[in-house]
């Protein structure tokens, strides 16, 4: 029990932290700007130290069942905790683009910095990297539709039918989820695979593989429930911090979406240097299309409950940025492997969306 506690300190650890941050929390919102600040630095220091448990046990799981289903339980635990902070920061004083923005970041940060820098460290260690590209292309193909119906179409929408176009775009969204998964984990399940040679005894995967299933299981549904606390915490810190300042307006969001996403990083970075890119592209593109296609019924869910409709639309400099990273991937993703250039090109994009967002764009 002892020897378990200690593999698992960086998830206690951070359990304590959430507890002195609901101890502490008042007190550091009374103290000022500075204290709020320093307050949610150490929430997020915090989630960091979870999400390296729970992309330790997702890898265990991965390991067990294999893809796609290892991965999809990553990518929807990571919408779970980022669905759970947008409804706790949509209750409070936020910004109506919260949604909008926080989506919009997720998608630059899963393609544009995950599957980048995953390509790129992974393409200079093993050169060409083989994955399935029957995945690459329905996931391409479902994020281009969901982002399209959902922050594309509303722009055109007008203010007084904003709620008969939100209950349909709730429909669409649950019908094409509905149908991916029946796909994901039916007979178009080969679609979301790659066979990689067995790993050898005493390498990495085949520790992994070693390990049991249900206390990874326990831990991975505990890791997330704490982040998402931590994050709450984090979130009322974060935006007492920032109000007033000259802070990006969609510091927030990237925040949200960088919180949600930290256990993919850790993840797909090891997926890639194992020379395992199957696994990186389902966490990359898998967490893009379920933060569009199950965090907007959720969001408009709630909107057409409180009657209060939050701005969808996304902005031209946006609309650019979602254009060409999704031609970027279609053309890089069509032959089946990745390699460093193919990388490059991607994290330069996540390069210019974190200048174009600290220009307030």
């Amino acid at each position: 029990m002892l020897a378990k506690l200690r593999s698992e300190r960086h998830l206690v650890a951070a359990f304590l932290a959430a507890l002195a941050g609901v101890a502490v929390e008042h007190h550091l919102l009374e103290a000022g700007r500075a204290a709020s600040l320093i307050g949610a630095a150490l929430m997020v220091a915090a989630i960091v130290l979870a999400s390296m448990r729970v992309a330790h046990h997702a890898e265990v799981l991965a390991a067990k069942v294999g893809d796609p289903y290892g991965t999809m339980i990553l990518t929807l635990s990571a919408v779970l905790v980022e669905v759970v902070i947008l409804a706790i920061m949509m209750t409070g004083e936020t910004s109506p683009t919260l949604v909008r923005d926080t989506i919009y970041s997720a998608v630059m940060l899963d393609i544009n910095g995950i599957l980048g820098l995953a390509a790129l460290l992974g393409g200079l260690k093993h050169g060409e990297q083989p994955y399935n590209d029957d995945s690459a292309r329905t996931y391409s193909v479902m994020i281009l539709t969901a982002m399209g119906i959902s922050m594309l179409v509303p722009e055109f929408v007008p203010q007084s039918k904003w709620h008969y176009y939100s209950a349909f775009t709730i429909g669409a969204m649950i019908v094409l989820y509905t149908l991916f998964l029946r796909m994901q984990v039916g007979v178009h399940s080969y679609f979301f695979s790659y066979s990689y040679p067995r790993a050898k005894a005493g390498t990495a995967a085949s520790r992994l593989e070693g390990e049991p299933v249900l206390p990874s299981v326990v831990v991975l549904i505990l890791g997330v429930v704490v982040i998402g606390f931590l994050a709450e915490i984090m979130s009322g810190l974060l935006s007492a911090g920032i109000k007033g300042t000259a802070a990006p307006p969609a510091l927030a969001a990237i925040v949200v979406a960088a919180i949600s996403a930290s256990p993919e990083v850790m993840t797909a970075m090891r997926a890639a240097l194992a020379n395992r890119m199957q696994a990186v592209v389902n966490i990359a593109l898998g967490a893009s299309l379920s933060t569009v296609i199950l965090t907007v019924p959720v969001m408009e869910a709630i909107a057409l409950y409180t009657g209060q409709p939050f701005i969808m639309a996304m902005s031209p400099v946006q609309t650019v940025m979602v254009a060409v990273t999704l031609i970027a991937a279609a053309i890089n993703l069509n032959d089946g492997q990745t390699n460093a250039i193919e990388g490059m090109t991607h994290f330069v994009l996540f390069a210019t969306f974190i200048m174009l967002s600290a220009l307030g764009l």
